[in-house]
């Protein structure tokens, strides 16, 4: 069977340094940080008081106010960058077949907040049980893809991945597969994540994952330097439209880039705690570049899972001097949650979306905060540390890692007719 060519038509992005695409790329070029004192909730009695938040944020300039508190805000984010997608695909403005137009989206909790109001409401009473009836829609995690496909009559395969941090480069490699064995036409995918709350704060400080420099948000996520300390929780969401060549081709579409290999693997090692050696970041790089059918030395720039934590910074370029040997010396590497903090969920739609933008306009966007080499790390490698820099950008490579030891890796290419 002879697979289709997949191709990416349309981008949408919502994150802490830019509410919009174009927004999100200039942030990301220039080496703006996401990170500040949390606006959310009083953080003062909890271990980490900063995050990498979404600013400025009303979702009545996107939705009616009553329909807007049928949605957690999870489904809120996914809901707008998938709107902003879209309309930079043009897809309804064409006569596509919605039949065979699907959503496969990502999220690692879904509705936490939800669920934290819900609980609080109801321990804070006499025992009546009085729950919102949207309570379970609100909270459950394929709901993002549900409320998208309804707004766009969209009836296409529909649902979500769970594969904590590691789940919307899963739903990018699903929409990906099915695209390509003809399942689908076009495929809505990304994911989103809101979890800067009390629970998702208090959790992740009790798992000891949390970057505590609360002197100095801006530079608390400092990926590969010396004195990392753990990540720096943020929130939002990505959407990609994905999309078959020749339907793109016959309704003209722009085409940012096209998506040509995709792996997964697990490290049946740790439930938080990445293999040491990287054995199944490895695994997920060499099972993408056999899909992609190209050689490591094809790839120019690898956007790193890079958390900025001690152990899996280090297991990751393990990783990658393993897969790409010598290589590994003309890559460009770089950790865009530097900037972003970590999405969670949402984070491997952001980064693909960095990747695709990376090769469309051949430039890569930098790792900030590097203020001390880490000697355990091989520092020869080009981590592109503090500024973004040119180069041409033929192949991307994009990493996503999940507690569980979920691990996914996706390569997008520059796009030829």
């Amino acid at each position: 069977m002879e697979l289709k060519r997949v191709v990416v038509t349309g981008l949408g992005a919502l994150t802490p340094i830019g509410n919009t695409l174009n927004e999100y790329w200039e942030a990301l070029l220039s080496g703006k940080s996401g990170a500040a004192p949390i606006q959310q909730f009083d953080a003062g009695l909890f271990k980490t008081q900063f995050a990498c938040e979404v600013k400025n944020f009303n979702i009545e300039d996107f939705m009616d106010k009553k329909e807007a508190r049928k949605l957690d805000q999870f489904s809120q984010f996914a809901m707008v960058s998938a709107s902003e997608a879209m309309a930079d695909s043009g897809l309804m403005e064409s006569n596509a077949n919605h039949d065979r137009i699907g959503v496969i989206w990502g999220s690692g909790i879904g509705g936490l907040k939800t669920f934290q109001d819900e609980s609080q409401n109801f321990f804070a009473g006499d025992g009546t049980p009085r729950f919102n009836p949207f309570f379970i829609p609100k909270m459950i995690a394929d709901i993002a893809a549900g409320h998208i496909s309804i707004k766009y009559g969209l009836r296409g395969p529909n649902y979500v991945t769970v594969s904590a941090c590691a789940s919307s480069t899963n739903a990018i490699i699903d929409a990906f597969n099915l695209i390509r064995l003809g399942k689908a036409d076009a495929i809505v995918t990304g994911g989103s994540e809101s979890c800067v709350n009390e629970m998702g704060m208090g959790g992740f400080n009790a798992l000891r994952a949390l970057s505590t420099r609360n002197e100095s948000p801006e530079t608390a996520s400092r990926p590969f330097d010396l004195d990392r300390d753990g990540f720096v929780l943020g929130e939002g969401s990505g959407a990609l439209i994905l999309e078959e060549y020749e339907h793109a081709i016959r309704r003209g579409a722009k085409i940012y880039a096209e998506v040509i290999g995709g792996g997964m693997s697990g490290d049946a090692y740790h439930i938080t705690a990445p293999h040491p050696e990287g054995i199944g970041a490895r695994n997920t790089m060499i099972a993408a570049l056999e899909d992609a059918e190209i050689e490591p030395s094809a790839v120019d720039y690898v956007n790193v899972h890079g958390t900025s934590t001690p152990l899996g910074d280090i297991a990751e370029v393990k990783a990658i001097q393993n897969v790409f040997g010598d290589h590994a010396y003309n890559l460009n590497i770089s950790a865009t949650k530097s900037m972003t903090g970590h999405l969670l969920g949402a984070a491997g739609a952001i980064e693909a979306i960095a990747c695709v933008l990376a090769v469309k306009y051949d430039i890569i966007p930098p790792t900030i905060n590097h203020f001390t080499d880490d000697p355990e790390l091989d520092n020869r490698l080009n981590f592109t540390f503090n500024t973004a820099q040119k180069r041409v950008v033929n192949v991307a490579l994009s990493n996503t890692f999940g507690f569980g030891g979920h691990n996914t890796s996706v390569i997008v290419k520059k796009f030829v007719g």
